[in-house]
């Protein structure tokens, strides 16, 4: 039915409108707060973000795929964490053996290294499914993260970011659904050499699933500052990996690229710059120690491991 109120209406509408106004309130009942009065003061004051706390772990790759000696010498030196790579699967093919090792050694898994993430491929659903079965692994052994960087295309691609962009995005996504995340590991000869290219993949990836899992002594030797790197990814960091580096220019590297990586305090890196800007941003995780092989032939991995943990303990005043 259609109305429509007259002037006259309207007018009188308004009237009795403002005649309730002026009801005194004594005709009405007392008002009952709904709370109690509260004390809302503290709420003046921003809390403030808890402060860093950094796990230290170290890196079996120093013992070239003997895992089992990785997991005892480091457990022996004290780390509370260690990371593994994807060898481990045929050493140890149900991961329930390797989180009973680990323990009985009372060590975290803090990652898995999952290998290289190839562009080049054509079938992208297989390549996917490698690391996903990675990542199920990681999860039954009772670790937390994966470990990928990728394999630089020899040939020339169309927007090659953007297809590891999707590739990367896609394992975070079906690693997340196993309840591990997924960490892009920068390195010296992938697309992530210098801290441009790193800037290029972090810009390609759903933030979301890919984290950055930032290598101090590959970002500086590709041409960048790390401390600035953690002030920049910040919000984005996984994981470290926590090494130095030399150059060897009267020398042949094992690469052949004129630079070796070295126990800590041995090389370039401005490592109390790097755990400053950790504290700076609040940084709440791990930094896994990492010696791809040890440069002095006559010290073996244990005893490299050993020298790393005194420049960390003498110098940084950092106990593990």
């Amino acid at each position: 039915m259609n109305w429509k109120a007259s002037r006259r209406e309207f007018i009188a509408g308004l009237t009795a409108l403002a005649g309730s106004w002026a009801i005194p309130a004594a005709a009405f009942p007392p008002f009952e707060p709904l709370y109690p009065p509260m004390d809302l003061s503290d709420f003046d004051t921003p809390i403030s973000g808890a402060p860093a706390e950094i796990k230290v772990g170290y890196a079996a790759i120093t013992w070239g795929g003997n895992d089992q000696r990785a997991i005892e010498d480091i457990a022996a030196l004290g780390f509370s964490g260690i990371q593994l790579r994807s060898n481990l699967l045929g050493e140890f093919p149900n991961p329930a053996d390797v989180r009973n090792l680990l323990g009985q050694h009372h060590l975290t898994m803090v990652a898995l290294s999952s290998g290289g993430v190839r562009v080049e491929v054509s079938d992208e659903a297989s390549e996917i499914d490698k690391h996903v079965k990675n990542a199920k692994y990681t999860h039954a052994a009772g670790g937390l993260y994966l470990q990928v960087t990728d394999q630089k295309p020899k040939g020339s691609l169309v927007n090659p970011y953007k297809k590891l962009g999707r590739l990367l995005t896609e394992i975070g996504k079906r690693s997340a659904d196993l309840g591990v995340q997924l960490g892009y590991h920068n390195h010296m000869g992938s697309m992530s050499q210098s801290p441009e290219e790193v800037d290029h993949v972090m810009d390609a990836v759903d933030s979301r699933y890919v984290k950055l899992e930032l290598d101090i002594a590959h970002y500086f030797q590709g041409g960048g500052d790390p401390a600035q790197a953690i002030h920049q990814y910040h919000d984005r960091l996984l994981f470290l990996h926590i090494k130095d580096v030399e150059s060897t220019p009267n020398q042949e590297s094992a690469d052949g690229k004129g630079f070796r990586f070295v126990e800590l305090g041995r090389g370039r890196v401005d490592l109390p710059a790097v755990f400053q800007a950790l504290h700076h941003v609040r940084f709440r995780g791990w930094a896994v120690v990492e010696l791809d092989s040890v440069p002095d032939p006559s010290r073996s991995p244990r005893e490299s491991a050993l020298v790393s943990k005194n420049y960390l303990h003498d110098r940084l005043g950092i106990s593990i």
